[in-house]
């Protein structure tokens, strides 16, 4: 274990924001993660689990240890007639992921292709796109309790997801360190192209015959057709969550905006894309300074080389005023605020 002092977080999240851990540490396996738990000297201190940092705006430096999450490792734990069970570190890349699932032939990944982070925090944030969540996926998952060190499993019931949710951003915030998760891939593809331009790219790429691999490549070219690439410009995917409000509430809007999109989710709840609101309220494409809303998806805020966590939160809670003033809708960050 070796603990280092005044390190830059810079290189370790996706925003490329300059902030500065007091303590920093990497753990590759159970037993350091377990160590670093122990030691008396950090008892009392905050701790910051940073898997791949592609969900976290830094606003300011941090005061505590920041725990960095680097335990690899792909496997196959079980299979059956119709699934294959792949058992991934917290630390593996997610889209290397995707990528083992498609060489061995797995379906289930696919539509989630490219997605920047790591699988320690898929789970905790119920990650999506395209139709496809991981609550889909999921077989079960392995985290440390903080306080004892001791291993438990959780099941997919016990995770509790919903949209961007998980019991891991709620009751149980900062009591776990998921360490491995284990996901239930069909041997037998049943594949979602309904959503998106998955179904338009596939033709023109002239795919005749649908395969999990043709469907990542196709998310993969749309993926990298509206959103930047984090290594060029510092960004954390889709900022916000798609809101739902109530089916009366949007009836009404609909009324007042005809071309406003909407989907039904459960009953009586009806989901508006969040980037279509921003971009109706004026922000695609706006800068101020070094951060700004991208020219091309309004739902991803950007850093353009020198701009703050306290710049990007500042616009992003202009964002929400102007989004909530025009059609009386909430709009909640996906990203988390340190």
């Amino acid at each position: 274990m070796h603990i280092q002092e005044y390190i830059s977080l810079k290189p370790y999240t996706t925003f490329g924001i300059e902030a500065t851990a007091r303590y920093f540490v990497e753990v590759d396996s159970l037993e350091s993660l377990r160590q670093v738990l122990a030691e008396p000297a950090f008892a009392a201190t905050e701790k910051l689990i940073l898997g791949g940092g592609s969900n976290v705006l830094l606003t300011k430096d941090f005061d505590g240890l920041v725990i960095r999450m680097a335990i690899t490792g792909i496997s196959v734990s079980a299979e059956d007639e119709l699934y294959t069970y792949v058992r991934a570190g917290a630390g593996v890349v997610w889209h290397e992921l995707v990528l083992e699932s498609l060489e061995k032939g797995l379906s289930g990944l696919e539509n989630l292709s490219l997605i920047p982070g790591s699988v320690g925090a898929s789970p905790m944030q119920n990650i999506g796109a395209y139709g496809v969540e991981i609550k889909d996926v999921f077989h079960s998952l392995e985290a440390i309790d903080r306080q004892t060190g001791e291993l438990r499993i959780f099941s997919h019931q016990e995770c509790q997801f919903g949209y961007r949710e998980s019991v891991f951003k709620h009751e149980l915030k900062n009591q776990f360190v998921i360490v491995a998760v284990t996901f239930k891939l069909s041997k037998t593809p049943h594949y979602q192209i309904s959503y998106g331009d998955i179904q338009k790219t596939l033709e023109a790429r002239g795919v005749t015959e649908l395969s999990s691999k043709a469907i990542s490549e196709a998310v993969i070219e749309i993926r990298r057709s509206k959103l930047p690439d984090p290594a060029e410009l510092g960004n954390a995917g889709s900022f916000f969550k798609n809101p739902e409000i109530p089916a009366g509430q949007y009836e009404a809007l609909k009324s007042r905006f005809p071309n406003i999109p909407g989907y039904l989710t459960t009953p009586g709840q009806i989901k508006v894309p969040a980037g279509w609101l921003i971009e109706q309220a004026g922000w695609k494409g706006y800068r101020e300074g070094s951060v700004g809303v991208h020219a091309k998806q309004a739902l991803v805020l950007v850093n353009y080389g020198q701009g703050t966590g306290p710049e990007i939160k500042a616009l992003s809670e202009k964002v929400q005023a102007s989004v909530l003033e025009k059609y009386g809708i909430q709009l909640s960050a996906e990203v988390n605020f340190i």
